[in-house]
């Protein structure tokens, strides 16, 4: 049986568990606040973390329960992801500002595409794309099957397909 340990096996995901939760909640302070939310109570499951098969999948889904409450909680004001270092031009890119504009904006409009669609779509494609994970990682984080994996990622690959399209 693995020993399980908070500083090796936890604290590490702390990033991962940060971006899953800033893309449920769309803030950046709610996500922080979720992740910490999600250490404690891995912490206070530790009497059961020998028990537990896949230490990243737990925290995960635990990270994703408690963002889903926030975001339900809140009152329906929109919200978006703000602009961060990828927004910022690749300083070796040579292409003409006007290119690096158009680029820009290219993936604000992308990230608010993703912004938009169903919860469910929205955390496949994070999980996915953006994390790397597995389509069996991903079922057992979100409690669903592969099947709907692979459905809720190819209907959310579609819908930003179209809406990007009918916005260039």
């Amino acid at each position: 049986m693995k020993k399980v340990s908070f500083q090796n096996d936890i604290l590490p995901l702390k990033n991962k568990l940060y971006r899953l939760a800033v893309r449920i909640t769309l803030n950046p302070e709610d996500a922080e606040d979720t992740v910490q939310e999600t250490m404690m109570k891995v912490w206070n499951k530790r009497q059961q973390w020998e028990q537990i098969e896949s230490m990243e999948a737990f925290c995960m889904t635990i990270c994703r329960n408690i963002a889903l409450d926030k975001t339900r909680r809140m009152t329906g004001s929109e919200q978006s992801l703000d602009a961060d270092e990828h927004d910022a031009p690749d300083p070796n890119y040579h292409a003409n500002p006007e290119q690096q504009t158009i680029e820009q904006d290219r993936i604000r409009l992308v990230r608010t595409i993703i912004d938009s669609l169903p919860e469910k779509q929205r955390s496949v494609i994070q999980l996915r794309d953006f994390e790397g994970k597995s389509y069996k990682e991903i079922a057992a984080i979100m409690d669903i099957s592969e099947e709907q994996v692979k459905i809720n990622i190819y209907r959310a690959r579609q819908a930003v397909k179209q809406r990007f399209l009918e916005a260039e």
